[in-house]
């Protein structure tokens, strides 16, 4: 989740008060997407009843682009510029400093209007040991913030890496959204080849296809977020900004648009198989983390739940992050699988359609085998599915 962009506003006021209704928007109203789910709910383990390990053994730690973290999960990208998203910022940041997992920050497009609303981002010392993520609308890169720009953003927030947001579908359903998109590509290669800090690609919640995420790592950038659909609809919540009328019932139109992020995910993992990729979008529990793990996410991120926890309290999200983590390590538990590893190769994912999942041809043969048992006992036949 991104706060995003438009033509700069006086002293940036534009840019403030967008931030603000985005924030009131995704914590009071309903901003899900419509008819599109994230599809991990199309996965299940076979459960394992004799994993012969120990669940003391079991470890949900990894290692991404050099930063070794307790989990694959991370609290996505999500606010800044305001002075409720400075009190949400930092109990995001004792979040992630408590867990050892990384943040991501909200757009910091502000800062380079406003340099006094760094405040609102500085989390840096609450969260001293953790990857932090800057973050700006790729398309200001066609605005004319330039390489120096991002490197003076990163060093302002101390930030480990720089995420570029794509955010087509919301700029243009904004009044007043930049839509000047070509040529951003080769800007983006651009400045992944200038900083010294990792450049990540990430949608804002409808999914980059495959052959975009290919040309993205051909272009130098560090890892992709396929942030697919299926969590928090940003045409949703410019539909509430905008009110009624025809601009609305236009922005309504696309609650259900949108790559589903399971599938951005498995197809993006196919195009690239040795790439870092990040999966978010619609993430809702630690069983989604277990799924997106196992298929080839190597950060799973998440947002809408750790923004609620987090106007709660720190104690509510850091309790948030345990539980999704403690259910990870049980889920690889009951698969026999002592690290992410080996989640990734247990052979135990599988489909509820019995369709196959990348990756775990055994795990289809498991769910037939089951199947078909069950449909002698019932007396009836069902032909095996073919295996790829």
């Amino acid at each position: 989740m991104a706060q995003t962009g438009a033509a700069m506003g006086p002293n940036g006021v534009l840019t403030s008060t967008r931030k603000a209704d985005h924030l009131r928007i995704n914590l009071e109203e309903d901003v899900a997407a419509k008819g599109v789910r994230a599809g991990f709910e199309a996965y299940r383990f076979m459960h394992c009843a004799l994993p012969e390990i120990d669940l003391a053994e079991v470890t949900t730690a990894t290692e991404v682009l050099g930063w070794r973290l307790s989990s694959p999960l991370f609290i996505s990208c999500m606010t800044g510029g305001t002075q409720a998203a400075h009190r949400i910022n930092c109990s995001l940041a004792e979040t992630a400093e408590e867990l050892g997992i990384a943040l991501g920050l909200g757009s910091a497009r502000v800062l380079l209007e406003r340099p006094e609303a760094l405040s609102s981002f500085a989390v840096r010392e609450l969260a001293p040991s953790v990857p932090l993520f800057a973050n700006l609308g790729a398309v200001q890169l066609n605005r004319g913030v330039t390489s120096d720009d991002c490197r003076r953003l990163v060093a302002m927030l101390g930030a480990d890496a720089l995420v570029l947001h794509l955010n087509a579908l919301q700029e243009a359903l904004q009044p007043e959204g930049d839509t000047c998109f070509a040529g951003l590509l080769g800007r983006i290669q651009s400045v992944a080849a200038a900083l010294e800090a990792p450049v990540v690609v990430k949608e804002v919640g409808w999914g980059i296809a495959a052959d975009l995420v290919t040309a993205l790592l051909d272009a130098g950038v560090a890892a992709v977020d396929v942030a697919g659909a299926g969590g928090t609809s940003w045409s949703e919540v410019e539909r509430l900004r905008l009110g009624a009328g025809p601009a609305a019932r236009t922005a309504a139109q696309f609650a259900g648009w949108g790559i589903p992020t399971a599938v951005a995910l498995t197809q993006a993992r196919a195009a690239a198989p040795d790439a870092v990729l990040f999966a978010s979008g619609g993430v809702r529990s630690g069983l989604d983390v277990a799924v997106a793990a196992t298929l080839g996410a190597d950060l799973v991120g998440v947002a809408g739940p750790f923004l609620r926890a987090a106007s709660e309290s720190t104690a509510s999200c850091v309790e948030l992050g345990r539980e999704w983590t403690d259910v990870l390590r049980i889920a690889m538990f009951c698969t026999g699988s002592t690290n992410l590893a080996a989640l990734r190769s247990c052979g135990r994912l599988v489909r509820d359609d019995c369709g196959p999942v990348p990756g775990a041809g055994d795990g289809v043969a498991l769910l037939s085998s089951l199947i078909e048992a069950i449909s002698e006992l019932r007396g009836t036949r069902v032909r095996r599915p073919a295996l790829p």
